[in-house]
């Protein structure tokens, strides 16, 4: 008869020590009634890992900068669709792609901040194309790498796909046969034209560039107004004059300060130099 395997107990003391070096690493606020999804997410690397308590587990994070990327995995939530706050793409096929045309004949420099499993990049690359983009070049990131390994594999499953136009699926997308059956993958023209880099944006300071556009929405609900000020003043910096912000209808930038003109709930535009 087999020995039933013992679920280490989350102490007061752990929980507050993981949240601790989860906020200083990501930002990411974990209050007390977050104890259930801590302990449901890293159980089982604590039992793969052959360790017996969290403390243990949380030396080995704050050592190995390899583990601390799969407790940040662990406990970043990756909930994302196609086409998710539609209204959104309708300002970036107007407004934004109106904009960079008066500018550089119709390219557009834009970068997908928590771009999660890939399904908002998409959006935004097959939203421009079908308005007549002239030229894009997409920057994708995240802090999650399991999140980007879907991404850049660019293969759903059908049924997630619900949100996206019909017509858009032969165009964009490779129907999966056989085993793959039920899948689709996103077609190596639409892939070629996203950068998907893994990126901290606690930890980015400059990018080397501005761009027209940054999506950066579904983020900033985890942060306190702290880290909120911090992220908005480095996506500001990375705005091009006359650039364009957009998060998430959930969101605010109440009690932030910035220089951005709101054009619409949830999207704003830097002031022009």
């Amino acid at each position: 008869m087999s020995t039933p395997v013992m679920t280490p107990r989350l102490s007061d003391t752990e929980l507050r020590a993981i949240a601790k070096l989860v906020y200083e690493k990501s930002g990411i606020v974990l209050h007390d009634g977050k104890r259930e999804l801590i302990t449901s997410r890293l159980q089982k690397r604590l039992r793969h890992l052959g360790l017996a308590t969290y403390a243990e587990y949380l030396k080995l994070a704050e050592r190995d900068p390899a583990e601390l990327v799969t407790l940040l995995d662990s406990i970043a939530t990756n909930h994302t669709h196609f086409f998710r706050e539609a209204r959104h793409f309708e300002i970036l096929t107007s407004r934004v792609l109106q904009t960079a045309a008066a500018r550089r004949g119709g390219e557009l420099r834009g970068w997908c901040a928590a771009c999660s499993t890939g399904e908002e990049p998409y959006t935004i690359l097959m939203s421009l194309l079908e308005a007549g983009c002239g030229g894009v070049r997409l920057l994708a990131s995240d802090m999650s790498t399991k999140a980007l390994a879907t991404a850049k594999s660019g293969v759903y499953r059908l049924d997630k796909m619900t949100d996206v136009p019909k017509a858009y699926l032969p165009k964009y997308f490779e129907k999966g046969l056989g085993a793959q059956a039920g899948l689709a993958r996103v077609q190596p023209s639409l892939r070629r034209l996203v950068e998907f880099r893994a990126l901290n944006l606690l930890e980015v300071t400059s990018l080397g560039q501005q761009f027209d556009f940054i999506f950066c929405r579904n983020v900033m609900i985890y942060f306190d107004k702290a880290v909120q000020q911090r992220v908005v003043s480095m996506l500001e910096r990375h705005l091009a004059p006359g650039g364009y912000l957009f998060i998430a209808h959930s969101e605010s930038l109440n009690g932030i300060t910035h220089g951005l003109a709101t054009i619409a709930p949830a999207a704003f535009q830097r002031r022009a130099a």
